[in-house]
């Protein structure tokens, strides 16, 4: 029985679809039906027992509940889901009930149906990271201009843009998307090798049925079955581990820019149990629990990789519901970022004030570049100092202060004085950069 409320915040409706029960029976069957067929073309199999295979592998004929109450026994719900198959045709014809599974393992059906539903699952991410880009690419244009503070170490640093910021995340965002995308064309395969991984019980046949199963079910085509070698599906999860992260970095930022003693964004965000004036930054919420979760489910697939021989114990057992909860993960933080972007309000006047509100301080790095040349860095940093404690002392600004130094009046010009702390003026290459890091091309489409 699903927790839906337990499992509120992990994952979307369509992922949910994905992995239910109907749509992975669905998937499981789709690979015993299609193995039916292609062995039937390949003279393998009768053709009437092909057909009575395809017209028993419905997903309404099937009690799911009971196959995964089975599946606690048999260590793996395929083996009770072909007990069942075979039930039913044999109710059909009792001839065509020996070829059911034919030449297969149980673990190839449910490798090769986790690959099924992970390509339905990255067509579903696609869309949604596609709605996420788009935004994340209109608002760094909106802002290419918008100054704010830089923050390093939680502390005041020199200003950058708005749009850079934003910019940094969406560059973050395609490149583990790139990876994500790479992961999963490497990744999503066949897996057909039978009980050892040899093909031997299709004799000369092995290789042509796998091939045909490959493009009858529209995956990849290994160059061997993969039973125990899950380096390929750890690249996937990996590569989602990283996303997310991406994800929560991005939600991170965002929350503490919305914190009323900043006050520089607003996420749509959700309303407190008690309090009437509060805003939660509830997306960002979604977006860092997802953030918090998936790591240990990546190294729970990890340490279910040292798998023995050719078949393991074990170790792909655990993997069905970790890699569920991985793109389920995955995509709920997507869609909540997607949705808190899409919401995003943007308060410049803030942004402004909040870099004000430093008194200049944070140009003291750019009067230090100034300075050390002409009087060395020891009087220069000498100097500075100075006037930043004169700041702390009087509440007056540091480029004020700074052009009532001789020694600055005398090495700096009077209009570079008059503009030091002028944060438009010590903006570097931040629109170049901002511009490098959104690339005209659009995002890799997975599915």
């Amino acid at each position: 029985m699903s927790s839906h409320l337990l499992d509120g915040l992990t994952t979307t409706d369509a992922l949910a679809a994905v992995f239910s029960d109907e749509s992975t029976l669905e998937a499981m069957l789709r690979v015993e039906s299609t193995l039916a067929q292609v062995e039937a073309r390949a003279g393998v199999i009768p053709e009437d027992a092909a057909r009575t295979i395809s017209s028993c592998a419905t997903t309404p004929l099937f009690d799911a509940e009971a196959i995964a109450r089975a599946s606690r026994e048999s260590g793996t719900a395929t083996i009770p889901l072909v007990k069942s198959l075979t039930d039913l045709v044999r109710r059909k014809d009792p001839a065509a009930a020996v070829y059911v599974h034919w030449g297969a393992t149980s673990q190839d059906i449910s490798d090769t149906a986790l690959v099924l539903l992970l390509v339905k699952a990255f067509a579903v991410l696609s869309r949604d990271h596609e709605r996420l880009q788009a935004s994340l690419r209109s608002r760094s244009d909106e802002h290419a201009h918008t100054l704010m503070l830089g923050r390093t170490l939680l502390q005041p640093a020199p200003p950058i843009t708005f749009g850079l910021k934003v910019a940094g995340w969406s560059a973050a965002l395609d490149r583990g998307w790139t990876r994500l995308a790479d992961a999963r064309r490497d990744g999503l395969l066949l897996q057909f090798g039978g009980a050892s991984g040899t093909l031997a019980a299709l004799g000369t046949n092995g290789l042509a049925v796998s091939r045909a199963l490959a493009s009858a079910l529209e995956v990849g085509y290994p160059e061997a079955p993969w039973h125990t070698h899950r380096d390929r599906l750890a690249s996937i999860v990996s590569a989602c581990g990283i996303y997310t992260a991406t994800l929560g970095k991005m939600a991170r930022d965002i929350s503490l820019l919305m914190q009323a003693e900043v006050s520089e964004v607003r996420e749509p965000g959700g309303g407190s149990s008690t309090m009437p004036h509060k805003r939660n930054p509830s997306g960002c919420a979604s977006v860092l629990a997802a953030a918090t979760r998936v790591p240990g489910l990546v190294g729970t697939f990890l340490s279910g990789m040292v798998q023995e021989h050719e078949r393991a114990v074990g170790g792909w057992h655990a993997e069905w519901p970790v890699v569920a909860s991985i793109v389920q993960a995955t995509g709920a933080a997507t869609v909540a970022m997607a949705d808190a972007i899409a919401g995003l309000t943007v308060y410049p006047d803030a942004m402004r004030r909040n870099l004000d509100a430093t008194n200049g301080t944070v140009f003291a790095e750019r009067a230090m570049m100034l300075l050390a040349p002409a009087l060395g860095r020891d009087e220069a940093q000498h100097m500075i100092q100075e006037t930043l404690e004169r700041v702390e002392t009087s509440g007056r600004r540091f480029g004020e202060l700074l052009r009532e130094n001789t020694d600055a009046r005398r090495v700096l010009s009077a209009d570079l004085l008059e503009t030091i702390d002028r944060p438009e003026h010590y903006l570097g290459a931040a629109d170049t950069l901002r511009r490098q890091l959104l690339p005209a091309a659009p995002a890799v489409r997975i599915g």
